[in-house]
């Protein structure tokens, strides 16, 4: 498998092909600051020698025996450097979610017996001290910001000895690809978190596979912004990714200055959700509809011919022709608010609606859909950029080294070197899940043109109406949240007579609308009352009910005022819908709809 078998081994291969003033780069106190690829290894190996005058130890041990130690951070180029600086002395990572509420943090420092976590921010300490006298094998707090009442950091690596940095040299080398590398626990949309166990070659080889699939070429020039959370396998994987092909990776300060750092940093790729792509789009409507006149007919006319782009079908030379004036006129506008240089975007943890695909590839911005669960480390398929090699709808096609196959009733199932190793203290759920190596995803698809892997539901989302009627209710939210009056949506209808949707509308398009017609807006929850907005919406629901069968159609609807959102509890930290929380919180609401 290359030169590379062990995660820091993407390190070695950097420092000697790739040194550079900006591996990594972040902004302190307001300022960018760079850390170069010396310095970066530098620090790793020293934290390394300081883990190991802690007393932790993991090499050429079993799961069970390699000491745990937790990350609860923002990213930030620490993150990557405690990352790596474990994995050299074979000690196992868990990252967790710094929204992760104190039962589940509770739960999981006691499942995996966390030795030590590195925290960022009062908020993480003040939750980590409210569980750490529950925690038998705690020991103790190191933060990356100084903050009263933890240790900083650093303080472990100031009192390393030159005995211990040579020990660390040693045990690299016994380092073994199948040990454990990271234990993920994922949140998922129900019961108690479950530990993904991800050894070394599980990650090394969905790395190389998807490096060589899509292709990545080196690009030692490039530079990457990062903001999807590390504590995820698909920004993590990507990380991995930009330092094995030299891209520097500089780190958003947080999800709300996404859109001030793109044009500081002027990146050439980075990843993203659906959720932040729509983000994106309804702010760059929003601005369209201050636009009046010329101006505003022009914007209309560039965002309907980018509603017709096809990659695979050519519109013919006056299309192509309208849409090269489309990107010079108005789309160019779009690219450097992302930063003027994106080459590479892409996208996963949920679908993707197809309108955004359309629309941000015909102005230029390429956006790659893929696909991969935790527990596959995580990339089963992807839109490539070789020619022939995407199609939107679809999640791509299936990387090499994987193979895939669909169950009778349609679930997906993958075979390959990044299969996970199992859960964690959980061998029945690790035999339900994978059997015979192949890993079943519990997601629904089918391969369109022999060849690109589409999801159609969940498994466990689909549901049965009381006349027995399957249905999946992915597809027709994804067709309800193109209109720009749709914030998010969720379908109901499990043993009813017939499909329903929680709708939160987008409430800066709503205020736009009752202004035009005279109604006056007071608050949210006020325009979810009001009888002709609901007419509104209820003409809207109708006219999207033509695109599905009669028992798909949503027949009622609740409109709910505030956004579903991480903080109160309905979305996960990827921005997917937690379906058991929102049944529970709006259960009055979908009452309701059945009455």
């Amino acid at each position: 498998m290359n030169d590379q078998s062990r995660l820091f081994d993407f390190l070695h291969e950097h420092l000697q092909k790739f040194p550079k003033e900006d591996m990594l780069a972040a902004k302190e106190s307001g300022q960018w600051v760079k850390y170069s690829s010396v310095s970066v290894a530098d620090t790793i190996n020293k934290l390394s020698a300081a883990l190991l005058q802690l007393g932790l130890s993991g090499n050429d041990m079993t799961v069970e025996k390699q000491d745990k130690i937790a990350i609860i951070s923002r990213n930030r180029p620490e993150w990557l450097m405690l990352d790596m600086a474990c994995q050299q002395i074979g000690v196992v990572l868990c990252p967790i979610y710094p929204t992760t509420n104190v039962n589940e943090l509770e739960f999981i420092f006691n499942d995996a017996a966390i030795k030590y976590v590195f925290i960022s921010g009062q908020e993480i300490l003040d939750k980590v001290n409210s569980i750490k006298n529950s925690v038998p094998s705690f020991i103790n707090t190191f933060s990356f910001d100084v903050l009263p009442g933890a240790d900083h950091w650093k303080t472990i690596i100031d009192t390393i000895t030159p005995s211990s940095l040579e020990k660390v040299n040693e045990i690299k080398k016994t380092i073994n690809a199948q040990q454990c590398a990271t234990i993920i626990y994922t949140s998922g949309t129900t019961g108690t978190p479950k530990g993904v166990m991800l050894s070394h070659r599980n990650i090394v080889s969905n790395v190389i596979n998807s490096v060589n699939t899509f292709p990545f070429e080196e690009q030692p020039q490039a530079r990457a912004l990062s903001f999807l959370p590390l504590n995820h396998i698909f920004e993590r994987l990507i990380s991995y990714i930009y330092i094995h092909t030299g891209i520097s990776i500089y780190y958003a300060e947080s999800l709300d200055t996404i859109g001030e750092n793109l044009k500081e940093v002027k990146p050439h790729l980075f990843t993203t959700v659906p959720r932040l792509l729509e983000k994106v789009y309804e702010r760059i409507m929003l601005k369209a509809a201050e636009l009046t006149g010329i101006k505003r007919k022009l914007f209309d006319w560039a965002v309907a011919l980018g509603e017709k782009y096809d990659n695979i079908k050519s519109g013919g030379p006056l299309y192509n022709f309208q849409l090269m004036l489309a990107n010079k006129i108005i789309f160019s506008k779009w690219r450097e608010a992302l930063g003027g240089n994106v080459k590479v975007v892409v996208t996963g943890g949920a679908a993707c609606q197809v309108k955004l695909l359309r629309i941000f590839n015909a102005a230029q911005v390429p956006i790659y859909e893929g696909y991969g669960p935790t527990e596959n480390s995580p990339v089963i398929s992807v839109n490539c950029r070789k020619k022939g090699g995407t199609k939107f709808g679809t999640v791509g096609l299936v990387i090499e080294g994987q193979e895939v196959r669909f169950e009778p009733d349609g679930e997906i199932c993958v075979k390959g070197p990044s299969v996970m190793m199992g859960y964690y203290k959980k061998p029945e759920l690790t035999a339900e899940t994978v059997i015979d190596g192949w890993l079943h995803t519990g997601d629904i698809g089918i391969m369109e043109d022999g060849k690109f892997l589409k999801i159609t539901d969940r498994k466990k989302e689909l549901f049965k109406t009381s006349g027995g009627k399957y249905v999946a209710p992915q597809a027709i939210e994804n067709k309800l949240k193109e209109s720009p009056f749709i914030e998010q949506i969720m379908v109901v209808g499990a043993d009813q007579k017939f499909v329903g949707a929680l709708i939160v509308p987008a409430m800066n398009h709503v205020k736009e609308w009752m202004k035009q017609k005279g109604l006056t807006f007071t608050s949210n929850e006020d325009a979810v009352s009001n009888a002709i907005v609901l007419e509104m919406f209820r003409e809207l629901v109708e006219t999207y009910n033509k695109n599905f069968n009669h028992v798909e159609q949503v027949k009622k609807f609740e409109l709910l005022p505030n956004e579903w959102s991480i903080e109160t509890g309905e979305m996960t930290p990827k921005l997917s819908m937690k379906r058991k929380v929102i049944m529970e919180k709006y259960k009055s609401a979908i009452d309701n709809i059945y009455k």
